[in-house]
């Protein structure tokens, strides 16, 4: 396995700590009465073209920037019948572009939604983040988040899949595969819906890349079976087995032998290797 390892990007202590600065805060407030998911049909006409944006141009340029591959494709059609009423999409989190890799490579099967950071939905990216997809997760707010589950609630009756980021923040190019929230495998199980595990990792680029585009790595997407709760555990373990197997699940499919990170997120801080 392929490991960048780059002094370029600022790692917190914190492993689910975001270093991305948003410049812009747009004002908007994520209360019970937001949108979460905008089922409107102007909103709907403007993600039509921008779906189109994406499949024409887009996708092939992340296939030439990122030096994109997917493995592991045949899953999704193996596996049809188990993701025919939806899934929750989870992998590591270490481009801005990743997500873009994430549509690409399920999309034919079903166009997914992202479960954003509120900051960057409110920031200067927000109207392009909520046009491909995005949702923003409420904070301190009960009514709002009480209104947030109802949305993924009716995603999810929709047959729709929701692509969640469990390590909870993007630290590019960064290698080992960070303790996971248990968010992801509590909506999953919440809403009986399988988790789609998917991981990234890196090849190294060749000699053009490297010192002409002065390009770090590239990257492959590897797409793993699904996986479902554990019924014979009681309700109060299913959410922690299901989130640690997601993570031995994606180690694996990023090619590690072994991972320096506990698979439970625990206010867990940044190893240095």
């Amino acid at each position: 396995m392929f490991d960048p390892k780059t002094d370029k990007y600022p790692y917190p202590n914190d492993t689910a700590a975001h270093y991305l600065v948003v410049n812009l805060d747009r004002g908007i407030v994520f209360d019970k009465n937001y949108p979460y998911v905008d089922h409107s049909k102007g909103f709907a006409f403007k993600r039509f073209w921008v779906r189109l944006l994406l499949r024409f141009i887009v996708f092939p340029m992340a296939r030439i920037r990122m030096g994109l591959r997917i493995k592991g494709k045949g899953n999704i059609k193996n596996f049809k019948y188990l993701l025919s009423n939806g899934a929750v999409t989870v992998s590591n989190h270490v481009h801005l572009w990743d997500y873009i890799c994430v549509m690409k490579a399920v999309h034919n099967y079903k166009w997914p939604y992202l479960l954003a950071w509120d900051k960057n939905v409110n920031g200067e990216s927000g109207p392009l983040v909520r046009m491909v997809g995005g949702i923003p997760i409420p904070e301190h707010d009960v009514e709002a988040t009480v209104a947030f589950s109802k949305a993924i609630k009716r995603l999810f009756k929709e047959n729709n899949f929701l692509q969640i980021y469990a390590e909870g923040s993007m630290w590019e190019y960064y290698a080992p595969i960070r303790p996971f929230k248990i968010g992801a495998a509590s909506i999953a199980i919440k809403n009986d819906v399988p988790i789609l595990p998917m991981a990234f990792s890196y090849r190294k680029p060749n000699w053009i890349r490297r010192k002409i585009f002065k390009q770090i790595a590239l990257f492959t997407l590897n797409i793993g079976e699904p996986l479902k709760a554990n019924p014979n555990l009681e309700k109060s373990e299913q959410i922690e087995d299901l989130t640690i197997r997601t993570h031995e699940t994606i180690v694996k499919l990023s090619g590690q032998d072994k991972n320096i990170y506990e698979p439970l997120y625990k206010d867990s801080k940044r190893i240095d290797y």
